[in-house]
């Protein structure tokens, strides 16, 4: 009995530990993505008109919704494609990500617009223009690549609590500096850290694929 026991709290454990390392990658990964992103700016011009909780909600329920179709993408790749090619075409796309986040994003007018927008409900308004901003954009692929290497679920959870507290922190930031958010610094900042950490993959899915 004693023995199954600990059997059991083995396998809860490593379950565990599996479990938070998934949380704490898509959750950094979007974290960083989302740093200069358009829809941070977005988030930043919403909450200007709204109030900031209403904001925070619509933009949960737009990632939750969004990034449910991400990890069911990345589910279907990482069962077509074999464990090697996928580490080292996930390290690929992660110094992808660091270019585009150095290269940075603006809103359009069409971004302008919709954000400027005014519905009876706050926090519907706001859903549905994050949705939008977020179909096909950084934080959405940077999801789809983490997802390939961790199970959904956490990379769910992660990515959601990841763009909700990068939305966050811009929010407060931009407040706090009368909407003068350091857009740059935080953009090279994440960059680096992107292409530190896609160089890590790649040369490791490079020895995968080698061997």
């Amino acid at each position: 009995m004693l023995l199954r026991f600990r059997a059991a709290a083995l396998r809860g454990g490593c379950i565990l530990v599996v479990f938070l390392t998934a949380l704490g990658a898509s959750t950094t990964a979007i974290f960083l993505a989302e740093m200069g992103d358009k829809t941070q700016l977005v988030a930043m011009s919403l909450a200007t008109r709204y109030r900031i909780s209403a904001v925070l909600l619509g933009i949960t329920l737009a990632t939750v919704v969004v990034h449910a179709g991400s990890v069911l993408i990345a589910e279907a790749l990482g069962l077509a494609i074999p464990t090697d090619w996928m580490s080292l075409l996930a390290g690929l796309a992660f110094i992808g990500f660091g270019a585009w986040t150095l290269r940075g994003d603006e809103l359009t007018a069409k971004d302008e617009e919709r954000a400027s927008r005014r519905a009876r409900s706050a926090v519907i308004s706001v859903a549905l223009v994050f949705f939008v901003a977020e179909l096909g954009d950084k934080t959405m692929l940077a999801t789809i690549t983490v997802g390939t290497s961790h199970h959904w679920l956490p990379v769910w959870v992660g990515s959601t609590v990841g763009m909700v507290l990068a939305d966050a922190v811009a929010i407060g930031v931009g407040a706090a500096l009368g909407k003068r958010l350091p857009e740059r610094a935080l953009s090279v900042t994440a960059a680096v850290l992107f292409f530190a950490v896609g160089a890590v993959m790649t040369v490791h899915g490079a020895l995968m694929f080698a061997g």
